[in-house]
């Protein structure tokens, strides 16, 4: 049975949490961008965007985002109406290398594919082998290379 991940969308209360997770090496190495964090804070409201803290026994340890397709991400190419994207990271250092990545991946994408969503993408650097194996762990494959305006990625796809 898979651990009860708690996803409670996030609030200008949590930005400093976030901040300070986009600091940590293990999550500056690949969210490096210094316009994230201004991307993170202005999006709290965005009409294709949801962003989540995700908590497990009540402790908040990752951040994840989930959006509509739409212009900023038309470089992954036609997907089926109503595709989700979505973006993620552990926080916390000490919750690395647990399973708790494919894990709540998993556990998201299973009750947005449920509820109707067709496909769910999401797009590591292809160099992010630790993300790639996570996410193939929660059922994503491999699709193609693409290129986004943070460099190239690998596009992978959960169908319904």
């Amino acid at each position: 049975m898979a651990p009860p991940y708690i996803f409670r969308p996030m609030t200008k209360a949590d930005l400093p949490l976030v901040q300070r997770w986009l600091g940590e090496p293990h999550v500056a190495e690949w969210w490096h961008d210094p316009e994230t964090f201004e991307f993170v804070s202005g999006d709290l409201n965005h009409p294709d965007a949801a962003q989540f803290i995700v908590t497990l026994e009540g402790r908040p340890f990752a951040y994840l985002q989930c959006y509509r397709m739409s212009e900023w991400t038309s470089g992954f190419g036609p997907q089926p109406a109503g595709t989700r994207g979505i973006d993620q990271f552990i926080g916390e250092a000490d919750m690395m290398g647990r399973g708790h990545g494919s894990a709540f991946v998993g556990a998201f994408i299973e009750d947005l594919l449920s509820n109707g969503t067709p496909r769910v993408v999401l797009d590591p650097r292809p160099t992010n082998s630790r993300a790639i194996r996570a996410y193939e762990k929660a059922g994503f494959q491999r699709d193609r290379e693409v290129d986004t305006p943070d460099g190239v990625a690998l596009l992978m796809v959960r169908d319904a």
